[in-house]
């Protein structure tokens, strides 16, 4: 069909397979005692770096994707090797607990050879090496990793824009997606803005008030609200603010049944026991106001620690991983609604401000991204012709608010 031709801006940043000029070693890490949490293991990787990097690691700059994969460019001095690190909890009140020792093993799973991913590209070969794009990929999200908060494969930030208010004591953060894709001009990067929901660094108290729209602090909390508060609040941490000199951080994992003032616990050996409100005030000097709320609730079921909710702060940065009403979701929408020019624009805040060119991650592994966006060839096709009975073909554009409900239309594409 005749068309007018156009050139369109992608969002894929281009980079030439000739500029991934180096062989890569990847390896297996094992890390005894094991944590779920990808932040825990990339903080223990990171301490052997410091201990290790320059010496045993051969000088070498390893990607690592949070879990069992470690890549390095070209190989590390050993085939299998055993290290000790140890890291400092700084939210633990005692030094011997706050300190724990990983025992960390890397041992070689096999090269990456980037001969097979250049053929790929130049057409000569017809199977992906979808292994050493992955190596590519984890190399270019390592950076972005440890600068922001990822979810999935987006980064989030407070630094890319104003946070939303959405309601109910959460609020929107934007960032943006990130993956690595083969196309016939070669690997391209591709970036595009993306949002979330998280909560709203604020007291306890603050969010429950905007959670369960409450207006009277002074009446009790129904068994219903307590459920409600309990789903939306376990496993968020928070942070302690009764101690100008300490804070603490602690993860929460229920809501008490009964109200803070009838919450009596033992304080010492000898089974002293006291109310929560009365454990603040001779220990903090502390007087609750809310004694009629639950506490929140950390620790195990066999060794409980109570927490008051005015005494706590969500700690910022945690995203809500449950489903959002509507009105939550429109909230969304609005805040991140943007016109083509508009998110072509922020695309290019995103890559100027990752400053890809000095990534070091990226020149340890002799990656370069070009950090313009990719123009494409494309056509504008003409909307189809329209014909009434008994009439001549009519454009869509000339019917437009002019075609009556008693006509028989039939579509004749041209």
């Amino acid at each position: 069909r005749p068309a007018h031709p156009r050139r369109l801006v992608r969002n894929p940043m281009h980079f030439l397979p000739d500029s991934v000029s180096r062989n890569g070693g990847h390896h297996v890490v094992s890390i005894n005692p094991e944590s779920k949490s990808r932040a825990v293991n990339r903080e223990v990787l990171s301490e052997l770096i410091k201990l290790h990097g320059k010496t045993s690691l051969g000088g070498k700059l390893p990607a690592y994707d949070g879990r069992k994969s470690l890549y390095t460019a070209g190989s590390l001095p050993f085939e299998s090797e055993e290290f000790s690190v140890t890291l400092v909890d700084p939210e633990k009140k005692d030094k011997e607990k706050a300190e724990r020792e990983y025992k960390i093993t890397i041992r070689i799973a096999g090269r990456t050879d980037l001969y097979h991913l250049q053929q790929f590209l130049k057409g000569r070969q017809r199977d992906m090496p979808q292994e050493t794009i992955q190596v590519l990929d984890v190399v270019l999200r390592e950076s972005p990793s440890w600068n922001y908060v990822t979810v999935s494969r987006s980064f989030f930030s407070t630094t890319f824009g104003h946070r939303g208010d959405i309601g109910e004591g959460l609020e929107c953060w934007r960032g943006y997606y990130q993956s690595l894709r083969p196309t016939q001009m070669g690997l391209s990067l591709n970036i595009d803005i993306s949002a979330t929901s998280f909560f709203k660094p604020v007291t306890v108290v603050q969010f429950v008030l905007e959670f369960l729209n409450l207006r009277d602090t002074s009446r009790p909390l129904t068994d219903r609200d307590r459920v409600k508060i309990k789903k939306a609040l376990r496993g968020v941490r928070v942070e302690t603010n009764h101690q100008e000199d300490q804070i603490r951080r602690y993860k929460i994992t229920g809501i008490t049944p009964v109200p803070m003032s009838q919450l009596i616990f033992p304080v010492d050996e000898r089974g002293t026991r006291m109310s929560v409100v009365q454990y603040f005030m001779q220990r903090y000097k502390y007087n609750l106001q809310y004694t009629s709320w639950p506490c929140l609730q950390s620790g195990s079921d066999a060794r409980p620690v109570y927490l008051p909710m005015e005494a706590c702060k969500i700690v910022e940065g945690q995203r809500y991983s449950k489903k959002l009403n509507d009105k939550q979701v429109t909230n969304i929408l609005r805040a991140t609604c943007q016109r083509p020019q508009q998110r072509e624009q922020s695309i290019r805040e995103m890559v100027l401000h990752n400053k890809y060119a000095e990534d070091k991650f990226a020149q340890e592994f002799g990656i370069n991204v070009c950090s313009d966006l990719v123009s494409v060839p494309a056509r504008v096709l003409p909307p189809p012709m329209v014909r009434m009975l008994h009439f001549f073909p009519l454009s869509l554009s000339y019917l437009t608010g002019r075609i009556c409900s008693n006509h028989i239309l039939r579509m004749c594409f041209s």
